[in-house]
């Protein structure tokens, strides 16, 4: 497995590499924007961990720019920047997991080891079907209507969930604990915002909508006239 860690700080660049060598993985390290984002643009890695406060390029616009060139390497921030509204921000742009500064190893170990679980697993299916809205789980690629929907690794994971469990509604904490390895808290919105974003992608440019909202309990997707 090969990862790639951008972070601007020194010590802390070179701590990651160090334990994450140890634990077997082979590390590329960039301490400046731009580099990682030549970086992971033109090399193959299994995970990137982007510092968010970056020289050059933050780690928004680089986690922008895969998103966008269609790159779903699965990516995990880990910043100082520690409020809510930046763990939205990481999310909505297409990061799998977010981590704040500072932090204990053997957690950051833990969780580089979960994402790269969820992207190298064998799918035992082929694929899922609702209505028009098909899953290939061996490409993680959806589509409606036979047009191709581009999601991220964790929207794919996200509508995943919600098609295996058809007709079922997810509370937060479900999703929250599925999708993300989190615990639910109560004050954020980032479950909300995330099937939102879904939604924009999966409903909004067609008649008919599959993901719905159950109000004070949670989301399913299935067909209208189920």
């Amino acid at each position: 497995m090969k990862l790639l860690i951008v972070e601007d700080e020194i010590k802390t660049g070179e701590y990651l590499k160090q334990g994450l060598s140890e634990a077997g993985f082979i590390v590329d390290l960039s301490h400046n924007g731009l580099d990682g984002h030549h970086l992971a643009m033109t090399e193959r890695y299994d995970l990137l961990i982007l510092d968010v406060m970056l020289p050059g390029m933050d780690g928004w616009r680089i986690l922008k720019s895969l998103r966008e060139s269609n790159k779903e390497v699965p990516v995990l921030f880990l910043t100082a920047r520690d409020s809510i509204d930046d763990r939205v921000k990481g999310l909505e742009l297409g990061a799998d997991d977010y981590l704040v500064k500072p932090f204990v190893f053997a957690e950051l170990l833990a969780r580089v080891r979960t994402l790269l679980r969820r992207s190298t697993s064998p799918a035992k299916e082929l694929g899922l079907k609702v209505a028009d809205l098909e899953l290939d789980l061996a490409r993680h690629r959806a589509s409606r209507n036979g047009k191709r929907i581009h999601l991220t690794a964790k929207e794919f994971s996200l509508l995943e969930l919600l098609v295996r469990r058809q007709g079922e509604v997810l509370p937060r904490s479900l999703i929250a604990s599925q999708v993300w390895d989190m615990n639910f808290d109560s004050d954020t919105n980032v479950i909300d915002v995330a099937i939102r974003r879904l939604r924009g992608k999966i409903d909004d440019n067609f008649e008919i909508k599959l993901i719905q909202t159950v109000r004070g309990m949670g989301y399913m997707i299935d067909t209208p006239d189920s």
